[in-house]
């Protein structure tokens, strides 16, 4: 994995990380938190996506809503955690 691509990662992870808290009643973590909950998104999503028949395309575009789409199950897990 060259550097262009760690860079294209934390930048998707980053802006799928910044959506989701968007998304989720503003439940974010900051710049770092909110990359560290897009990139563990996009690895649930990239997880469970397949196994239940659901498939995005490819692309940039494409991977930004697999990861917020991950990231926003990630930060619901937390928020019902947190709760209990």
């Amino acid at each position: 994995m060259g550097i262009e691509s760690i860079l294209i990662f934390l930048l998707i992870g980053a802006v799928a990380g910044w959506l989701a808290g968007l998304i989720v009643s503003g439940f974010g973590f900051g710049l770092f938190g909110n990359i560290i909950v897009g990139i563990i998104g996009a690895f649930i999503a990239g997880w469970l996506f397949p196994r239940l028949g659901f498939v995005i395309g490819g692309g940039i575009l494409a991977a930004i809503i697999h990861a917020t789409l991950g990231a926003i199950i990630l930060l619901v897990l937390i928020r019902v955690i947190k709760r209990a």
